[in-house]
């Protein structure tokens, strides 16, 4: 009799339970449709292809197909590890990245408290809508700009350093002249988007807040120092967090538009790498390794700055 009981209690939580998630699921549809397409998008483009990293092991044949290719173990990351130039692709991926790092990171930042100090709202939407514009530009638009400007024949900065009296350089052809110019670059077209975030956490912030500080005779500058700045401190750590997830995902379109012969001992990274082996040499499975190892090292990163954050007493990403 007790062990019936206990089982129909069991039943009844059961029922109970379900009741109470379909009536949440009822009460919150739209929230939930309007959060479908971003699912479906990560489930179809982003998890379902996780599948093909299976061929990273394989001796990958098209013609065999996954299941019919032979299997080769770890032999791919072997040759990806003992390949003369595998630190030549590692060290110039860390130095874009960390270029991005310590002089992109924190160009939106600095923007967007610029911005928010500017009062006349006209002048201040259209700041933003310059500064917004580039990012919808392509970053073949971004890099033909580029060349136009800093080509030898004819460029207008050449052609303004001939006329002071200075020698030409050719910015395209240098290698000591790509990264500055791809920092730039990224500057250019990504910072006025990245504003977005941190000024919609800005407007979060508490007027009183300001009010107070105005009346203890803090400056415009001691309130965004020590108001605005620990206001948005813990979205600054969670984008930061995100951004050291993607070390050794810089893009391949902007860095493959400015690679050449000339430059590559620079500007070879591992999206570039991953193109030529995997598309253009179709070595499918060292190419699928290489991602590989690109995603385990963001993988890593990402879980290492979480917990660091939370070291440090800052809310992290999960």
């Amino acid at each position: 009799m007790g062990t019936s009981t206990v089982i129909q209690d069991k039943n009844t939580l059961k029922k109970k339970r379900k009741s109470e998630t379909w009536k949440k699921l009822r009460k919150n549809k739209y929230l939930y449709l309007m959060i479908a397409p971003g699912l479906i998008y990560f489930l179809i483009y982003k998890y379902l292809p996780m599948y093909g990293l299976i061929i990273s092991f394989q001796d990958y044949k098209p013609y065999q197909g996954i299941m019919g290719s032979e299997w080769v173990g770890f032999e791919h990351f072997q040759r990806l590890f003992t390949s003369p130039e595998f630190w030549m692709i590692f060290k110039n991926t860390l130095v874009l990245f960390a270029l991005q790092l310590l002089i992109y990171f924190p160009v939106p930042i600095i923007l967007s408290l610029m911005l928010n100090e500017v009062r006349h709202s006209l002048f201040k939407r259209g700041i933003q809508t310059i500064v917004y514009i580039p990012h919808f530009m392509s970053w073949v638009v971004i890099v033909s700009i580029s060349y136009v400007m800093l080509t030898l024949d004819g460029g207008i900065i050449n052609e303004i350093l001939d006329s002071i009296g200075l020698s030409k350089i050719n910015f395209l052809l240098n290698e000591d002249w790509f990264r500055p110019m791809y920092i730039l670059q990224v500057i250019w077209r990504e910072a006025g988007w990245g504003t977005i975030i941190f000024l919609a956490a800005i407007t979060a912030v508490d007027p009183q807040l300001y009010e107070a500080a105005r009346m203890d005779g803090a400056g415009r500058f001691r309130q965004m120092w020590h108001i605005t700045l620990p206001a948005i401190r813990n979205v600054i750590i969670i984008l930061l967090i995100l951004k050291i997830g993607d070390v050794l995902e810089l893009g391949f379109e902007h860095v493959y538009l400015l690679l050449n012969s000339s430059n590559r001992n620079v500007a070879e990274i591992f999206d570039t790498y991953v193109y030529v082996a995997g598309l253009q040499q179709g070595q499918f499975s060292y190419s699928t390794a290489v991602g590989f190892f690109k995603g385990g090292v963001g993988l890593v990163l990402v879980v290492f700055a979480n917990w660091l954050a939370k070291k440090f007493n800052e809310e992290g990403i999960y």
